[in-house]
Protein backbone atom coordinates (compact mmCIF):
# COMPACT_ATOMS: atom_id res chain seq x y z
CA UNK A 1 0.00 0.00 0.00
CA UNK A 2 1.22 3.38 -0.50
CA UNK A 3 0.36 7.19 -0.50
CA UNK A 4 -0.35 9.23 -3.50
CA UNK A 5 0.45 13.20 -3.66
CA UNK A 6 -0.33 15.39 -6.81
CA UNK A 7 0.84 19.00 -6.16
CA UNK A 8 0.52 21.50 -8.62
CA UNK A 9 0.50 18.28 -11.27
CA UNK A 10 -0.07 19.98 -15.06
CA UNK A 11 -0.48 18.85 -18.43
CA UNK A 12 -0.66 20.38 -21.57
CA UNK A 13 -1.19 19.15 -24.92
CA UNK A 14 -0.22 21.40 -27.90
CA UNK A 15 -2.61 24.70 -26.88
CA UNK A 16 -4.94 22.33 -24.66
CA UNK A 17 -4.16 22.05 -21.06
CA UNK A 18 -5.72 18.94 -19.96
CA UNK A 19 -4.73 19.13 -16.02
CA UNK A 20 -4.53 22.37 -14.63
CA UNK A 21 -2.78 22.54 -11.08
CA UNK A 22 -4.11 19.49 -9.38
CA UNK A 23 -3.67 19.03 -5.91
CA UNK A 24 -4.65 15.77 -4.31
CA UNK A 25 -3.63 13.05 -1.84
CA UNK A 26 -5.00 9.91 -2.37
CA UNK A 27 -4.21 7.80 1.72
CA UNK A 28 -2.68 4.39 2.09
CA UNK A 29 -5.15 1.92 1.29
CA UNK A 30 -7.82 3.83 0.13
CA UNK A 31 -10.64 3.50 -2.70
CA UNK A 32 -10.71 6.94 -4.63
CA UNK A 33 -12.63 7.45 -7.44
CA UNK A 34 -12.15 10.31 -9.97
CA UNK A 35 -15.47 11.43 -12.01
CA UNK A 36 -16.59 13.73 -14.61
CA UNK A 37 -17.72 14.53 -18.11
CA UNK A 38 -15.69 13.58 -21.31
CA UNK A 39 -12.64 16.11 -21.57
CA UNK A 40 -12.32 16.67 -17.69
CA UNK A 41 -9.06 15.43 -17.71
CA UNK A 42 -9.47 12.13 -15.67
CA UNK A 43 -7.81 9.45 -17.73
CA UNK A 44 -5.10 11.87 -18.00
CA UNK A 45 -4.62 12.40 -14.52
CA UNK A 46 -4.22 8.04 -14.87
CA UNK A 47 -1.79 8.24 -16.94
CA UNK A 48 0.28 10.85 -15.44
CA UNK A 49 -0.13 8.61 -12.05
CA UNK A 50 1.21 5.79 -14.42
CA UNK A 51 3.77 7.24 -16.26
CA UNK A 52 2.13 6.82 -19.91
CA UNK A 53 2.02 10.78 -19.86
CA UNK A 54 5.11 13.10 -18.73
CA UNK A 55 4.15 16.08 -17.08
CA UNK A 56 4.61 19.80 -18.07
CA UNK A 57 4.73 20.54 -14.17
CA UNK A 58 4.32 19.27 -10.75
CA UNK A 59 5.21 16.21 -8.61
CA UNK A 60 3.65 13.02 -8.06
CA UNK A 61 4.86 11.52 -5.17
CA UNK A 62 4.33 7.86 -4.21
CA UNK A 63 5.44 7.67 -0.48
CA UNK A 64 8.50 9.10 -0.19
CA UNK A 65 9.09 9.00 -3.80
CA UNK A 66 9.33 11.18 -5.92
CA UNK A 67 8.24 9.50 -9.05
CA UNK A 68 7.37 12.66 -11.19
CA UNK A 69 9.81 11.64 -13.83
CA UNK A 70 10.31 7.65 -13.26
CA UNK A 71 9.58 5.23 -16.20
CA UNK A 72 6.31 3.41 -15.62
CA UNK A 73 8.29 -0.30 -14.86
CA UNK A 74 9.84 1.37 -11.97
CA UNK A 75 6.35 3.05 -10.15
CA UNK A 76 5.27 -0.55 -9.23
CA UNK A 77 1.80 0.36 -9.86
CA UNK A 78 -0.46 -2.49 -12.05
CA UNK A 79 -3.26 -0.69 -14.44
CA UNK A 80 -6.71 -2.24 -15.65
CA UNK A 81 -7.54 -0.49 -18.82
CA UNK A 82 -11.04 -0.29 -20.41
CA UNK A 83 -10.75 -2.49 -22.96
CA UNK A 84 -9.20 -5.43 -21.02
CA UNK A 85 -5.78 -5.53 -23.39
CA UNK A 86 -5.84 -9.11 -23.25
CA UNK A 87 -3.84 -11.11 -25.77
CA UNK A 88 -5.93 -13.17 -27.83
CA UNK A 89 -3.88 -16.13 -29.06
CA UNK A 90 -2.79 -16.58 -25.58
CA UNK A 91 -4.19 -18.61 -22.57
CA UNK A 92 -5.95 -16.77 -19.60
CA UNK A 93 -2.89 -18.07 -17.22
CA UNK A 94 -0.49 -16.62 -20.10
CA UNK A 95 -2.34 -13.17 -19.82
CA UNK A 96 -2.00 -13.02 -16.45
CA UNK A 97 1.75 -13.83 -16.23
CA UNK A 98 3.05 -12.32 -19.45
CA UNK A 99 4.62 -9.18 -17.75
CA UNK A 100 5.88 -11.22 -15.11
CA UNK A 101 7.58 -13.90 -17.60
CA UNK A 102 9.13 -10.58 -19.28
CA UNK A 103 11.65 -9.87 -16.11
CA UNK A 104 13.70 -12.14 -14.30
CA UNK A 105 11.99 -11.04 -10.97
CA UNK A 106 9.80 -13.42 -10.28
CA UNK A 107 10.86 -18.00 -9.76
CA UNK A 108 8.29 -20.00 -11.31
CA UNK A 109 7.42 -21.42 -8.16
CA UNK A 110 6.15 -18.06 -6.85
CA UNK A 111 4.44 -17.01 -10.22
CA UNK A 112 2.28 -20.33 -10.00
CA UNK A 113 1.46 -19.44 -6.78
CA UNK A 114 0.72 -15.79 -7.46
CA UNK A 115 -1.58 -17.25 -10.13
CA UNK A 116 -3.33 -19.79 -7.73
CA UNK A 117 -4.38 -16.46 -5.06
CA UNK A 118 -5.25 -14.45 -7.91
CA UNK A 119 -7.46 -17.26 -9.62
CA UNK A 120 -9.29 -18.33 -6.61
CA UNK A 121 -9.60 -14.37 -5.32
CA UNK A 122 -11.17 -13.37 -8.75
CA UNK A 123 -13.23 -17.34 -8.98
CA UNK A 124 -11.37 -17.41 -12.49
CA UNK A 125 -9.43 -20.98 -11.85
CA UNK A 126 -11.74 -22.17 -15.11
CA UNK A 127 -10.37 -19.66 -16.97
CA UNK A 128 -6.95 -20.24 -16.94
CA UNK A 129 -6.51 -22.37 -19.60
CA UNK A 130 -9.32 -20.59 -21.62
CA UNK A 131 -8.16 -17.94 -24.42
CA UNK A 132 -10.00 -14.70 -24.20
CA UNK A 133 -12.63 -15.52 -27.21
CA UNK A 134 -14.11 -18.11 -25.45
CA UNK A 135 -14.98 -15.91 -22.27
CA UNK A 136 -17.37 -12.97 -21.31
CA UNK A 137 -16.71 -9.56 -21.13
CA UNK A 138 -17.05 -9.96 -17.01
CA UNK A 139 -14.81 -13.04 -17.09
CA UNK A 140 -12.06 -11.00 -19.51
CA UNK A 141 -12.22 -8.11 -17.14
CA UNK A 142 -11.41 -10.73 -14.33
CA UNK A 143 -8.89 -12.01 -16.08
CA UNK A 144 -7.21 -8.31 -16.62
CA UNK A 145 -7.91 -7.99 -13.03
CA UNK A 146 -5.80 -10.92 -12.57
CA UNK A 147 -2.90 -9.64 -14.26
CA UNK A 148 -2.83 -6.53 -12.51
CA UNK A 149 -3.22 -8.46 -8.68
CA UNK A 150 -0.03 -10.83 -9.43
CA UNK A 151 2.18 -7.96 -9.25
CA UNK A 152 0.79 -7.57 -6.22
CA UNK A 153 1.54 -3.29 -6.92
CA UNK A 154 1.85 -0.80 -4.88
CA UNK A 155 -1.05 0.88 -6.23
CA UNK A 156 -3.68 -0.42 -8.53
CA UNK A 157 -4.77 2.42 -11.62
CA UNK A 158 -8.47 1.37 -12.99
CA UNK A 159 -9.17 3.30 -16.16
CA UNK A 160 -13.36 3.26 -17.07
CA UNK A 161 -12.94 -0.71 -16.55
CA UNK A 162 -17.07 -1.61 -16.61
CA UNK A 163 -17.74 0.45 -19.69
CA UNK A 164 -17.66 -1.93 -22.11
CA UNK A 165 -20.36 -4.55 -19.99
CA UNK A 166 -24.18 -4.36 -20.02
CA UNK A 167 -26.00 -3.17 -17.02
CA UNK A 168 -26.30 -6.35 -15.04
CA UNK A 169 -23.07 -7.36 -15.24
CA UNK A 170 -21.81 -3.80 -14.21
CA UNK A 171 -23.33 -3.99 -10.91
CA UNK A 172 -22.07 -7.61 -10.32
CA UNK A 173 -18.77 -6.32 -11.03
CA UNK A 174 -18.91 -3.17 -8.66
CA UNK A 175 -19.35 -5.12 -5.97
CA UNK A 176 -16.46 -7.76 -6.96
CA UNK A 177 -14.44 -4.59 -6.78
CA UNK A 178 -15.65 -3.61 -3.46
CA UNK A 179 -15.23 -6.72 -2.28
CA UNK A 180 -11.54 -7.19 -3.62
CA UNK A 181 -10.36 -4.30 -2.49
CA UNK A 182 -11.68 -4.88 1.31
CA UNK A 183 -9.42 -8.02 0.78
CA UNK A 184 -6.53 -6.58 -0.95
CA UNK A 185 -6.45 -3.31 0.74
CA UNK A 186 -4.58 -1.56 -2.24
CA UNK A 187 -4.17 1.89 -2.46
CA UNK A 188 -6.22 2.23 -5.61
CA UNK A 189 -7.35 5.27 -7.94
CA UNK A 190 -10.67 4.31 -10.37
CA UNK A 191 -11.40 6.64 -13.39
CA UNK A 192 -14.73 6.66 -14.37
CA UNK A 193 -17.45 8.97 -16.42
CA UNK A 194 -20.55 7.21 -14.53
CA UNK A 195 -21.71 8.87 -11.35
CA UNK A 196 -23.25 6.10 -10.19
CA UNK A 197 -19.98 3.78 -10.02
CA UNK A 198 -18.25 6.89 -8.10
CA UNK A 199 -21.04 6.87 -5.82
CA UNK A 200 -20.89 2.93 -4.88
CA UNK A 201 -17.28 2.74 -5.32
CA UNK A 202 -15.83 5.24 -3.79
CA UNK A 203 -14.46 5.76 -0.36
CA UNK A 204 -13.56 9.59 -1.68
CA UNK A 205 -14.86 10.99 -4.56
CA UNK A 206 -12.50 13.25 -6.89
CA UNK A 207 -15.34 15.71 -9.10
CA UNK A 208 -13.52 17.18 -12.16
CA UNK A 209 -14.15 19.29 -15.09
CA UNK A 210 -11.98 21.34 -17.14
CA UNK A 211 -8.92 19.63 -16.01
CA UNK A 212 -9.91 21.21 -12.65
CA UNK A 213 -11.16 19.39 -9.19
CA UNK A 214 -13.92 20.52 -8.14
CA UNK A 215 -14.56 18.66 -5.21
CA UNK A 216 -13.26 15.81 -3.05
CA UNK A 217 -15.65 14.43 -0.71
CA UNK A 218 -16.96 10.92 0.53
CA UNK A 219 -20.10 10.35 -2.02
CA UNK A 220 -23.23 11.37 0.52
CA UNK A 221 -21.29 14.84 1.32
CA UNK A 222 -20.91 15.36 -2.62
CA UNK A 223 -24.64 14.50 -2.68
CA UNK A 224 -26.05 16.78 0.34
CA UNK A 225 -23.76 19.87 0.17
CA UNK A 226 -22.13 20.07 -3.58
CA UNK A 227 -19.80 22.84 -3.43
CA UNK A 228 -20.59 24.22 -6.65
CA UNK A 229 -23.72 24.13 -9.42
CA UNK A 230 -21.44 22.06 -12.00
CA UNK A 231 -20.77 18.94 -8.43
CA UNK A 232 -24.72 19.80 -7.79
CA UNK A 233 -25.81 18.63 -11.58
CA UNK A 234 -23.84 16.28 -12.25
CA UNK A 235 -23.93 14.14 -9.08
CA UNK A 236 -27.37 12.76 -9.09
CA UNK A 237 -30.01 11.08 -11.75
CA UNK A 238 -32.53 12.91 -12.70
CA UNK A 239 -30.31 16.28 -11.79
CA UNK A 240 -30.50 18.56 -9.35
CA UNK A 241 -33.33 21.66 -10.34
CA UNK A 242 -32.00 24.82 -10.50
CA UNK A 243 -34.62 28.14 -10.54
CA UNK A 244 -33.20 31.40 -10.77
CA UNK A 245 -35.49 33.30 -7.71
CA UNK A 246 -35.06 36.78 -5.22
CA UNK A 247 -33.96 35.99 -1.79
CA UNK A 248 -36.47 38.46 0.45
CA UNK A 249 -36.96 38.46 4.03
CA UNK A 250 -35.45 35.23 4.36
CA UNK A 251 -37.75 33.68 1.72
CA UNK A 252 -36.65 32.25 -1.71
CA UNK A 253 -39.07 34.02 -4.22
CA UNK A 254 -40.47 33.02 -7.74
CA UNK A 255 -43.74 34.28 -9.74
CA UNK A 256 -45.09 30.84 -8.75
CA UNK A 257 -44.05 30.38 -5.10
CA UNK A 258 -42.12 31.74 -2.21
CA UNK A 259 -40.50 29.00 0.05
CA UNK A 260 -38.84 30.06 3.39
CA UNK A 261 -34.95 29.05 3.86
CA UNK A 262 -34.41 28.00 7.41
CA UNK A 263 -31.45 28.04 9.43
CA UNK A 264 -28.85 26.12 7.72
CA UNK A 265 -25.15 25.86 7.12
CA UNK A 266 -23.04 28.50 4.37
CA UNK A 267 -20.12 27.15 2.56
CA UNK A 268 -18.73 30.71 1.67
CA UNK A 269 -16.34 32.83 4.28
CA UNK A 270 -18.19 31.75 7.21
CA UNK A 271 -17.70 27.69 6.33
CA UNK A 272 -19.02 25.42 9.21
CA UNK A 273 -21.13 28.01 10.94
CA UNK A 274 -25.46 28.33 10.54
CA UNK A 275 -27.24 30.43 9.58
CA UNK A 276 -30.99 31.48 8.90
CA UNK A 277 -32.65 32.64 5.67
CA UNK A 278 -32.47 36.33 5.81
CA UNK A 279 -28.27 36.04 6.42
CA UNK A 280 -28.38 33.95 3.60
CA UNK A 281 -30.07 36.93 1.55
CA UNK A 282 -27.02 38.97 2.40
CA UNK A 283 -24.69 36.11 0.56
CA UNK A 284 -26.72 36.78 -2.67
CA UNK A 285 -26.09 38.61 -5.75
CA UNK A 286 -25.62 42.10 -4.33
CA UNK A 287 -25.62 43.68 -7.04
CA UNK A 288 -29.40 43.08 -7.49
CA UNK A 289 -30.83 45.74 -5.85
CA UNK A 290 -33.21 45.62 -3.40
CA UNK A 291 -33.96 41.64 -4.65
CA UNK A 292 -30.74 40.01 -4.16
CA UNK A 293 -30.43 37.00 -7.04
CA UNK A 294 -29.71 33.21 -6.78
CA UNK A 295 -30.53 29.68 -7.88
CA UNK A 296 -32.50 27.61 -5.95
CA UNK A 297 -31.32 24.37 -5.99
CA UNK A 298 -33.78 21.15 -5.10
CA UNK A 299 -33.34 17.71 -6.31
CA UNK A 300 -36.66 16.23 -7.72
CA UNK A 301 -36.46 13.20 -5.27
CA UNK A 302 -36.96 15.88 -2.35
CA UNK A 303 -40.13 17.25 -4.45
CA UNK A 304 -43.54 15.82 -3.87
CA UNK A 305 -47.39 16.05 -4.85
CA UNK A 306 -48.42 17.40 -1.34
CA UNK A 307 -51.31 14.54 -1.13
CA UNK A 308 -48.00 12.00 -0.73
CA UNK A 309 -46.10 13.93 1.83
CA UNK A 310 -48.56 15.93 4.90
CA UNK A 311 -45.82 15.58 7.25
CA UNK A 312 -43.92 18.31 5.37
CA UNK A 313 -45.92 21.35 6.50
CA UNK A 314 -48.47 23.51 4.46
CA UNK A 315 -46.20 25.19 2.36
CA UNK A 316 -47.39 23.96 -1.12
CA UNK A 317 -47.66 25.66 -4.36
CA UNK A 318 -49.41 24.68 -7.45
CA UNK A 319 -47.40 23.36 -10.68
CA UNK A 320 -48.75 22.26 -14.65
CA UNK A 321 -47.87 18.92 -14.99
CA UNK A 322 -46.03 18.82 -18.53
CA UNK A 323 -44.49 15.13 -18.90
CA UNK A 324 -45.04 12.12 -17.11
CA UNK A 325 -41.94 8.67 -16.68
CA UNK A 326 -42.79 5.57 -15.62
CA UNK A 327 -39.81 4.25 -13.48
CA UNK A 328 -41.58 1.10 -12.08
CA UNK A 329 -40.81 1.76 -8.83
CA UNK A 330 -41.75 5.64 -9.40
CA UNK A 331 -43.26 8.27 -11.37
CA UNK A 332 -40.78 11.25 -12.73
CA UNK A 333 -42.97 14.32 -13.41
CA UNK A 334 -41.69 16.94 -15.25
CA UNK A 335 -43.71 20.35 -14.08
CA UNK A 336 -43.73 23.69 -14.31
CA UNK A 337 -44.26 26.77 -12.54
CA UNK A 338 -44.52 30.26 -14.08
CA UNK A 339 -40.77 30.71 -16.60
CA UNK A 340 -39.10 27.99 -14.65
CA UNK A 341 -39.45 24.09 -15.29
CA UNK A 342 -38.36 21.18 -12.76
CA UNK A 343 -38.96 17.80 -12.06
CA UNK A 344 -40.33 15.64 -9.44
CA UNK A 345 -40.80 12.24 -7.82
CA UNK A 346 -44.06 10.68 -7.47
CA UNK A 347 -45.70 7.70 -6.40
CA UNK A 348 -45.54 4.74 -9.51
CA UNK A 349 -49.41 4.66 -9.79
CA UNK A 350 -50.33 8.20 -9.57
CA UNK A 351 -52.86 9.75 -11.76
CA UNK A 352 -51.25 12.79 -12.35
CA UNK A 353 -51.73 13.85 -16.32
CA UNK A 354 -49.57 16.43 -18.70
CA UNK A 355 -52.28 18.97 -18.87
CA UNK A 356 -52.90 18.76 -14.94
CA UNK A 357 -52.43 20.87 -12.15
CA UNK A 358 -50.16 19.09 -8.75
CA UNK A 359 -50.20 20.97 -5.66
CA UNK A 360 -46.08 20.41 -5.08
CA UNK A 361 -44.36 20.34 -1.39
CA UNK A 362 -40.67 19.81 -0.67
CA UNK A 363 -38.29 19.04 1.81
CA UNK A 364 -37.35 22.37 3.64
CA UNK A 365 -34.06 20.20 4.73
CA UNK A 366 -32.74 19.99 1.21
CA UNK A 367 -32.61 23.36 -0.23
CA UNK A 368 -29.63 24.88 -1.92
CA UNK A 369 -28.66 28.49 -3.04
CA UNK A 370 -25.98 29.17 -5.71
CA UNK A 371 -24.59 32.26 -6.53
CA UNK A 372 -25.91 33.51 -10.39
CA UNK A 373 -22.42 34.27 -11.83
CA UNK A 374 -20.05 32.08 -10.14
CA UNK A 375 -22.17 28.84 -9.66
CA UNK A 376 -20.51 28.96 -6.21
CA UNK A 377 -22.76 27.02 -3.78
CA UNK A 378 -23.11 29.44 -0.94
CA UNK A 379 -26.24 27.85 1.36
CA UNK A 380 -27.51 24.47 2.35
CA UNK A 381 -30.72 23.77 4.33
CA UNK A 382 -29.43 20.94 5.58
CA UNK A 383 -29.82 20.15 9.39
CA UNK A 384 -26.55 18.32 9.88
CA UNK A 385 -22.81 19.29 9.36
CA UNK A 386 -21.30 17.48 6.91
CA UNK A 387 -19.45 14.19 7.63
CA UNK A 388 -15.94 14.20 9.27
CA UNK A 389 -13.11 14.66 6.63
CA UNK A 390 -14.67 16.70 4.27
CA UNK A 391 -12.51 18.33 1.60
CA UNK A 392 -13.26 21.14 -0.95
CA UNK A 393 -11.91 21.83 -4.23
CA UNK A 394 -9.28 24.31 -2.62
CA UNK A 395 -7.90 22.37 0.07
CA UNK A 396 -8.30 18.75 -0.67
CA UNK A 397 -5.43 16.50 0.90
Amino acid sequence: MTTITLRNLRKEFDDVVAVNGLDLTVRDGEFLVVVGPSGCGKSTTLRLLAGLETATDGEIRMDDRDVTHTEPKDRNVAMVFQNYALYPHMTGRRNITFGMNATDSFADEEIDRRVAEAAETLDITDLLDRKPQAMSGGERQRVALGRAIVRDPDAFLMDEPLSNLDAKLRIQMRAELTRLHAELGTTTVYVTHDQTEAMTLGERVVVMDDGRIQQVDPPQALYDFPTNRFVAEFIGDPAMNMIDVAVEDGVAVHDGFRIPLPSGKTVDGTDGEWLDGTEAEALADPDAGDRPTAVLGIRPEDLYPARDRPDLGETTFDATVEVTEPLGDSLLVHCSVGDATFKMGAEPRSSLEPGGTVSVTYDPARLHLFAPETGEAFYHSATAPAPAGRIDATTND
